[in-house]
């Protein structure tokens, strides 16, 4: 009996690396995590992950035949197989296909980990049978993947969809792109952070958040408070979802999808940020739209729709 097709999907986050070992049917039949370790060089990142692939494919080869990688990553450019100056990363722009390609003969491809992301919850999650719908990432920072008639928008020149980059708060916020004022300093793990120490400030609260340092503070730290009936955790996330609620009315004015997706660390919050995102989000849609979009959030696994969509990207290929 002849062997299976095997794809790899990579996810790279600020934090953390998932790489999942998927099957044909999208079966992820061995998965693993590494730290990023953002501050080293592309070089060193990439020798990390070929051994990671190589182990994994050692693990697999008797019953598996390794088809592809396929790779989620901030700021991808799959047009050129770059990565462009990533927020989180200190990498400058890299050619990762040609990086990687040193280290394994499979097929490479780069993705925008929002566009894996889009692509894993439309083959496998809550978008499923969609085909105008937004993805939302909320991690170390905001990533965003648009579908319009079933595909993924990439733009001109394959950057389209970073919403976490537009302004806000005009003024507002320094943010790891040069910008001020940017959505993802607001609403991502790291903006969170940011608005409860502004919260603080401003107001007394009986908070067993007011004695956890800054560094110490995580956004899990912050939803786990909110869920415990938390005030300031509170307060936080009906700021967080003032914010967000009112951008994706905007994008809805644009872009007319079904549904946003939420997904990631700070969208374990569940209710809690969706509730106030929804509120915001329908308070300012044009009448048009009223009652033609809906907030959802993933039930995927964390990590597992950009794997998921990285490894199916080389599936279609």
């Amino acid at each position: 009996m002849g062997k299976t097709e095997l794809f790899i999907g990579v996810d790279i986050g600020g934090t953390n690396t998932e790489v999942g070992f998927v099957d044909i049917s999208g079966k992820m039949v061995h998965c693993t995590s590494f730290s990023t370790s953002a501050q080293e060089v592309a070089s060193q990142f990439v020798n990390r992950l070929g051994n990671v692939i190589h182990e994994g494919v050692g693990h697999l080869e008797e019953r598996y035949v390794c088809k592809g990688v396929g790779i989620a990553a901030p700021n991808a450019n799959n047009f050129h197989g770059t990565i462009e100056c990533p927020v989180n990363l200190g990498w400058g722009t890299v050619n990762l296909v040609e990086l990687l390609g040193e280290r394994v003969t499979v097929p490479i491809r780069v993705i925008n980990d929002a566009n894996a992301a889009a692509l894993g919850e439309m083959e496998f999650g809550a978008a499923k049978g969609m085909r105008n719908f937004v993805v939302i990432t909320l991690g170390t920072g905001l990533g965003s993947g648009i579908v319009i008639h079933g595909e993924i928008l990439n733009g001109a020149h394959g950057l389209a969809g970073e919403l976490g980059h537009t302004m806000v708060v005009a003024g507002g916020r320094d943010c790891g792109c040069g910008k001020t004022g940017c959505l993802e300093t607001y609403v991502s793990a790291n903006g969170i952070r940011r608005t409860a120490l502004v919260l603080m400030g401003r107001k007394f609260y009986k908070s067993e958040l007011t004695k956890v340092s800054f560094a110490e503070m995580t956004a899990k730290a912050i939803s786990d408070a909110a869920l415990a009936g938390d005030q300031l955790a509170l307060d936080v996330l009906e700021q967080t979802g003032k914010v967000l609620g009112r951008k994706l009315a905007d994008v809805v004015a644009f872009c007319d999808p079904e549904a946003f997706v939420i997904m990631g660390g700070v969208a374990n919050a569940g209710e809690l940020l969706l509730e106030p995102t929804r509120r915001y989000c329908i308070g300012n849609l044009l009448p048009a739209h009223k009652g033609r979009v809906c907030i959802l959030q993933s039930k995927m696994k964390p990590g597992e729709p950009a794997v998921l969509g990285a490894a199916m990207l080389m599936k279609k290929k």
